[in-house]
């Protein structure tokens, strides 16, 4: 049987994983597949020629990043009737289609499982495990850095920079973490699921997207006030009239099967009336893991299956596009500096109540020109509370804008 010749495009932290990992597997890669992989060559931005590796190889590894010249060396590699296992979201979020449809018209596997949540295996479970359920709902943590960040600041009181500060020192965040912490990259994910789940086309721009930068130690310590959770939470469901697909920290109540995940994990649930729910979790930063993922794909490419030519390419074709729905329902934990005096909680109130949202709790801290109002509000149409706090904010006893945090509302017993 032939060597598995492998093209590496891209040698940095899971690029270099990932070729210390095959060393360390090539036995076992060999059981499984029949062929002992071997990396014929290794192209990164500044060393290696493209066309001389694609040559060599029986299948290419993407791990260079960045989406212009990956698209350029994946759409290239494909034609050529390469396999291609790539770990790039980003690319895949915005090109994926394109990039799948290439893949099965030349009957070669495109595999992407480190794509999104690291070793976690739910783009595996979507594809096979549940291809014949009709997913209602896929949301989780599917960003490491942001997890490890918020878990720190929930485990220490520190603030957001000193966790991104300690995330960097090991190496969970890049020095420039703004698609981490910003929810760029947990919104490629979450493209990327969206896709699977309702076999619908989704494109990063479909995403709504909200980081964690504005997140503080008061959020935290309220939040613990009222038996919640902070996470940057991915979203994907099906609407009455459409899907809709969103990032944005959220708080969840302490039984939720996503408040426990903590460190650098991530977890993704699925949900569907078939069954019921199913929550996968596992490590979700790290060059390591990440390679793992990775090889994982490699021995899927190559199997005896796949060379018969069982379930190559990528997800099935997509249906029409339905449309993305905006303004979704959801509860929210607001945090208000106001001056303490008579009437304030009822003027707040009433104009919540005007936009038909009730009061769940409310904690108040401190008198005087300087006391915090937080409260937790039951859920109600995005839009009609972004209208009560337009309202709120022209009070003369607010000191500045409401900061607002969705809430998922859903209990555990």
């Amino acid at each position: 049987m032939s060597a598995l010749r492998i093209g590496l495009l891209g040698h940095g932290t899971v690029g270099s994983a990932f070729e210390q990992l095959l060393a360390e597997r090539a036995e076992r890669v060999e059981q499984l597949t029949g062929r002992r992989p071997e990396i014929c060559g290794v192209l990164t931005r500044s060393a290696g020629d493209f066309d001389a590796i694609l040559e060599r190889s029986d299948l290419i590894v993407e791990l260079i990043g960045g989406v212009d010249d990956a698209l350029d060396y994946v759409r290239r590699s494909l034609e050529a009737g390469r396999g291609v296992v790539t770990a790039n979201k980003q690319l895949l979020s915005r090109h994926g289609e394109e990039l799948w449809e290439l893949a099965r018209h030349r009957g070669v596997a495109l595999g992407f499982e480190a794509a999104v949540a690291g070793v976690v295996p739910v783009i595996r479970v979507l594809r096979e495990s549940l291809a014949g359920t009709r997913i209602e709902r896929v949301h989780g943590i599917v960003n490491g850095t942001t997890n490890f960040i918020l878990s720190e600041m929930t485990r220490t009181s520190c603030s957001y920079d000193v966790a991104l500060a300690e995330a960097q020192r090991l190496g969970y965040a890049e020095s420039d973490p703004s698609d981490d912490v910003g929810g760029a990259d947990a919104a490629a994910k979450m493209a990327i699921l969206a896709r699977l789940a309702f076999d619908v086309p989704v494109h990063i721009d479909d995403v709504r997207f909200e980081g964690i930068e504005q997140i503080t130690p008061a959020d935290i310590a309220y939040a613990r006030d009222l038996g919640l959770a902070l996470k940057l939470i991915g979203t994907a469901e099906r609407l009455s009239d459409g899907i809709s697909v969103r990032v944005h920290p959220a708080f969840l109540y302490a039984g939720h099967p996503l408040a426990s995940v903590g460190g650098s994990f991530n977890a993704v649930t699925v949900e569907a009336e078939a069954i019921t729910e199913i929550t996968m979790s596992g490590p979700g930063a790290g060059g390591m893991q990440t390679a793992s993922a990775v090889l994982g794909d490699v021995i899927a490419a190559v199997s005896p299956d796949r060379a018969r030519g069982e379930g190559v390419g990528g997800p099935v074709a997509a249906a029409a596009a339905v449309p993305i729905i905006e303004d979704v329902v959801s509860a929210f934990y607001l945090h208000m500096e106001v001056v303490d005096r008579p009437g304030v909680l009822a003027k707040i109130a009433a104009e919540l109540g005007d936009q038909g949202a009730s009061i769940e709790s409310v904690v108040q801290r401190g008198l005087g020109e300087s006391a915090q109002l937080v409260m937790v509000i039951h859920p109600l149409l995005e839009s009609r509370l972004r209208t009560a706090l337009e309202q709120i904010t022209k009070f003369d006893f607010i000191h500045s804008p409401p900061r607002a945090i969705r809430v998922i509302d859903e209990k555990f017993e």
